[in-house]
């Protein structure tokens, strides 16, 4: 039964390591290989909001985007 605990968590580490490994790979060649207009969206919806009023406080928990 120890043998079978040591295999399942040495299996469980690296298919989540592998997983991991994956995933910041891809992520790396999908920013690496983007287009130019990555901000179109966010700039488009900052032109949109600039005369808005603020709600929500004193600006403390607004988020920052880009």
């Amino acid at each position: 039964m120890i043998t079978y605990m040591i295999d399942f968590i040495v299996v469980a580490i690296l298919v989540i390591g592998l997983t991991a490994t994956i995933g910041i790979l891809t992520n790396g060649i999908g920013e690496a290989i983007g287009t130019k207009n990555k901000k179109k969206f966010v700039n488009k919806s900052a032109s949109i909001q600039t005369n808005w009023k603020m709600v929500g406080g004193n600006g403390i928990y607004k988020k920052k985007t880009y």
